[in-house]
């Protein structure tokens, strides 16, 4: 089955508009309440230089949010080497300085996805757990990648959930995307081959292919996931140019071992953070960035489409460190 859908009437925002937008919401919605790493700090220690105490509440608030000790331990590591020279007298330094140690983990990481027009169709592989959000991200880059002006073709490689197939179909309608899929139980990477031959034919310039979920562990899966890419690859040598892996924020540390084991399996090339609007730790993003040092693409806060958006790791520090403006 292979459709071409009519594009949304949505005219997409100014960039500059969209981004100050998704700002001002991920900075809301990534700390309800009480929860960022620095809520109240200023009250409780005020007026007093910076000490062992201090220190050690920091350290048990960023393992908390799911920081890791590994990263945890090198941010604490460099704060008190920085006390014990004298530059941070009170707590108000001590918060811009965890900020600024937390941009310079995630800094590197801070890559948007660019697609090359040489390469066309450019492929992207999206894989990731069950529940992760991989078809709603794949539906809200078509919509992102529609109104900058791309053809897009969605195939629907998660051949084991029809739900999966019908929900990728309304993102293909509402993006004005092109559709690509086959019957329920239909060999995954024959889905994805016969799309990209289509999407050649056709000058598509970008395909995305979606995947089942499969958790991590699950060694047959993730032979099945290989097989998918060595498919894409008699058509291409070069594909997939992406391999981006959906990552639930809400996972904590699972979703770091999920990104180690998907790295090693497919080769992951990029990241989508999803769900930070339901967690109150959001450092599972500083522990993934410090370990492995992958691209994060993007980032979702929300289901609506406007809640995805690029990383930007001075904006996401902000969020994590400062919490929601007052």
């Amino acid at each position: 089955m292979f459709r071409r859908s009519a594009p949304s009437p949505e005219s997409p925002s100014a960039p500059k508009e969209e981004r100050q937008g998704f700002f001002g919401r991920l900075r809301a919605r990534l700390n309800r309440g009480n929860s960022w790493l620095t809520y109240d700090l200023t009250d409780l220690f005020r007026g007093r230089r910076i000490d062992a105490q201090i220190l050690e509440e920091l350290e048990s608030r960023l393992l908390l949010a799911d920081v890791g000790v590994e990263a945890t331990g090198h941010i604490l590591a460099g704060l008190q080497k920085r006390v014990a020279r004298n530059e941070l007298e009170d707590v108000s330094a001590l918060i811009a300085a965890l900020r600024a140690a937390i941009v310079e983990i995630l800094a590197p990481c801070a890559r948007p996805l660019v697609i090359d027009p040489a390469r066309a169709p450019f492929v992207i592989l999206v894989v990731g757990v069950n529940g992760s959000g991989k078809t709603t991200s794949i539906g809200k880059m078509a919509r992102r990648f529609t109104e900058q002006g791309h053809s897009v073709l969605l195939a629907a490689g998660d051949t084991f959930r029809a739900a999966a197939m019908e929900q990728l179909h309304v993102w293909a309608e509402r993006s004005g995307a092109e559709f690509a899929a086959q019957q329920a139980g239909a060999d995954p990477g024959a889905v994805v081959f016969d799309a990209l031959q289509s999407a050649r034919s056709r000058g598509t310039d970008i395909l995305l292919a979606d995947t089942a979920g499969r958790l991590h562990s699950q060694s047959h899966l993730m032979e099945e996931l290989k097989k998918v890419k060595r498919v894409i690859q008699r058509v291409d040598p070069t594909a997939p140019h992406e391999v981006l892996l959906v990552l639930d924020a809400n996972q904590g540390q699972n979703a770091l071992s999920q990104a180690i084991q998907f790295h090693e399996a497919v080769g992951v090339t990029g990241l989508v953070l999803t769900k930070l609007d339901g967690t109150a730790k959001g450092g599972i993003v500083i522990a993934i960035a410090r370990r492995l040092g992958l691209p994060i693409r993007f980032i979702g806060i929300g289901e609506q489409p406007e809640d995805f958006g690029e990383f930007d790791a001075e904006a996401f520090a902000t969020a994590l460190v400062e919490g929601p403006r007052s």
